[in-house]
């Protein structure tokens, strides 16, 4: 993507710093960025996965940031997700990521939430609801519905953005609403095309600075 430079990035970036508009999580990420990450760096973190991160996110860790300022709560650092009010690292097989370096294997929406006991049971058992509750839990959250995927944004309430770094979707963003049992579903632009790091990024540069533009002064 030609828009997507390092360059263009950082002018954008330095007039949101000078402007600071009021956008949900700013208050968290201040408009700072974490020091950019240097290639040895990032190409250890690619061999110990087995995994080639996408150009547009690689080249932001490496020229603009190792996360910080961006959508939401702001970009992870490499290797970072959120853990109740910090972050931690995680691991392959958390809990949370699965395997980074086996295929992405949805194409599609993915929402079954099927077995769910009805709330009519709550009212009737209240044991058993909770029992059929916590086995529906464990396998609507499993972790291998995003292997092939990396962790980069968090919304707030365990929502997150994954950045499939393995297979034919490799590149592309996909939503994560499990939490809330709202399913995983690729991520789009206003456009209606599917979102990439770096298109993502930049929407979501040129909406602060409308925000900050439109501002009262």
């Amino acid at each position: 993507m030609d828009e997507f430079s390092a360059t263009h990035v950082l002018e954008l970036l330095t007039r949101l710093q000078h402007i600071r508009p009021a956008v949900f999580g700013s208050d968290q990420h201040q408009w700072a960025l974490n020091e950019p990450l240097s290639e040895n760096a990032i190409a250890e973190f690619e061999r110990c996965l087995s995994i080639r991160l996408p150009n547009e996110y690689r080249s932001f860790i490496a020229r603009v940031g190792n996360g910080g300022a961006g959508p939401y709560y702001g970009v992870f650092p490499l290797g970072m997700v959120d853990d109740n009010f910090g972050l931690r690292r995680w691991h392959v097989n958390d809990g949370l990521v699965n395997d980074p370096s086996k295929p992405f294997a949805l194409t599609h929406e993915w929402n079954d939430t099927s077995g769910m006991p009805s709330d009519d049971l709550a009212d009737q058992d209240q044991i058993e609801y909770d029992r059929r509750m916590e086995n529906f839990a464990d396998a609507y959250l499993r972790s291998d519905r995003l292997r092939g995927a990396i962790p980069i944004c968090h919304q707030g309430c365990a929502l997150r953005i994954w950045l499939v770094v393995t297979g034919e979707a490799a590149g592309h963003l996909w939503d994560d609403r499990l939490s809330e049992y709202g399913g995983i579903r690729l991520l789009m632009l206003r456009s209606g095309s599917p979102a990439t790091f770096g298109t993502w990024y930049i929407e979501w540069l040129k909406d602060c600075l409308r925000v900050g533009e439109n501002a009262p002064h």
